[in-house]
């Protein structure tokens, strides 16, 4: 068991930080659409406008 209990260490750290490297990456993308978007309907009103 003590041989074993690296591998679980190293397959549990590897395991979050690709857990938390996805969610990051997801939120990113999430912010990034909503910023374009938003922008892009104040564009959108922009011209409306004009």
């Amino acid at each position: 068991m003590p041989q074993m209990s690296p591998m679980w260490w190293t397959t549990l750290m590897v395991m979050f930080i690709l857990l938390f490297i996805i969610l990051m990456t997801i939120l990113y993308f999430n912010i990034n659409n909503k910023m374009t978007s938003k922008i892009l309907l104040c564009n959108k009103k922009m011209n409306w406008k004009w």
